[in-house]
């Protein structure tokens, strides 16, 4: 009989203690505890380097960030966005006054459909806020062109997307700005943060006065920022992690490899298009439950967390399925088949860089079993 442990959806990648303990005492000498210290200028450095751009902000929250960078651009009116998100990215508008416009997701890859937003466009749409979902790229090409033409800002959710590639580089550096988070679940964590992929240092100045109340310096605030700054002590947890972000990448590779191996013999069980080696970070592992599965979605999840396997509905319910969204005429049900269907459907199965393979044989045992 396999072991009946706890298998979470996702589990944060952690340095040993010890490793830890060196950077903890240096904050503690140092008595600079946030507002810019070494730690965090170090940190930028690093992902900078890491991720192939040039400028990077931080941020103590990956919602902060998309909250800042649209005040940035200065957006206002109407944004286009997509309802099969985490709702903190339709949040981050209505935080700035702006209304969420909802368009549905291209079935392939549940990200944005190009082909969808140009129907969408006003006189009052100012941007377009795509989602890189599960960190697998967005067009970003067909969306580029769509912003053109309108004179529309694009300001990139990508959460999920640390390190994902696209045929030209880093897929952090399409868009007016792109926003990470660093969040516990995610690829690369540093407890909680974020950051802004910024274009040139004139902006990223911009952004580093707005996430410190607005500040320049001790007399002087040159606009109405708030308090976004990350802490030494994120910082400092950061940097350690960047240092075994590949063999953690790699590690996800190996269980999304087994994944796909298995679940094909599985009826009912579709696994989403494999985006590849260089343009995924293995963030998640979502699978469609099919009508033709013995349970339903729902059932599913119910039988995995009788087995102490925790998967995720991840998303479900829709952004548009809330109370402060689903009365716009853009979030009916109709208008976003796609999406609707992929929140039934959608589960994301554990994957993380301390799953064992026979924790994953255990996953598979119990959709199969089915």
């Amino acid at each position: 009989m396999r072991d009946t442990k706890p298998i979470y959806v996702t589990q944060p990648h952690l340095p040993p203690l010890a490793e830890f303990l060196p950077y903890l005492e240096k904050i503690w000498d140092s008595r600079v505890l946030t507002n810019g210290g070494p730690f965090h200028a170090q940190l930028e450095a690093a992902l900078c380097d890491y991720l192939g751009v040039e400028h990077l902000a931080l941020f103590t929250n990956g919602t902060i960030g998309l909250i800042t960078a649209l005040q940035a651009l200065r957006i206002t009116g109407e944004v286009i966005t997509t309802p099969y998100s985490f709702v903190a990215t339709a949040h981050s508008l209505v935080w700035n006054g702006i209304k969420p416009v909802f368009v549905d997701v291209h079935p392939d890859t549940l990200n944005l459909d190009p082909a969808r937003i140009e129907a969408a466009i006003t006189p009052q749409t100012t941007a377009i806020m795509p989602v890189h979902c599960y960190g697998h790229p967005c067009d970003v090409d067909a969306i580029e062109k769509i912003a053109d033409n309108y004179n529309l800002k694009v300001i990139y959710d990508a959460a999920h997307a640390f390190g994902v590639k696209c045929h030209c580089g880093s897929v952090l550096t399409h868009g007016d700005l792109s926003v990470l988070s660093f969040h516990a679940t995610k690829v690369f964590n540093t407890f909680e943060g974020g950051a802004i992929i910024c274009p040139d240092a004139k902006t990223k100045v911009r952004i580093d006065h707005l996430k410190n109340f607005g500040f320049v310096d001790e007399t002087i605030v040159v606009a109405p920022g708030i308090n976004g700054k990350m802490s030494e002590f994120n910082a400092a947890l950061g940097l350690l992690q960047l240092k075994g972000i590949d063999a953690a990448l790699a590690r996800r590779r190996e269980v999304d490899a087994l994944y796909r191996r298995l679940l094909p013999e599985i009826k009912g069980i579709r696994i989403l298009s494999d985006s590849g080696e260089h343009t995924s970070n293995y963030a998640y592992f979502p699978v469609m439950v099919e009508d033709d599965y013995p349970l339903s979605r729902d059932g599913l999840y119910t039988r995995l967390r009788e087995q102490n396997i925790f998967s995720r509905r991840y998303f479900y319910p829709l952004i548009t399925d809330f109370p402060m969204y689903r009365g716009l005429p853009s979030a009916q049900a109709e208008n976003l088949p796609v999406a609707t269907a992929a929140a039934r459907k959608a589960l994301c199965l554990p994957i993380y860089p301390g799953l064992t393979d026979e924790d994953v044989y255990r996953v598979v045992d119990c959709l199969r079993s089915a």
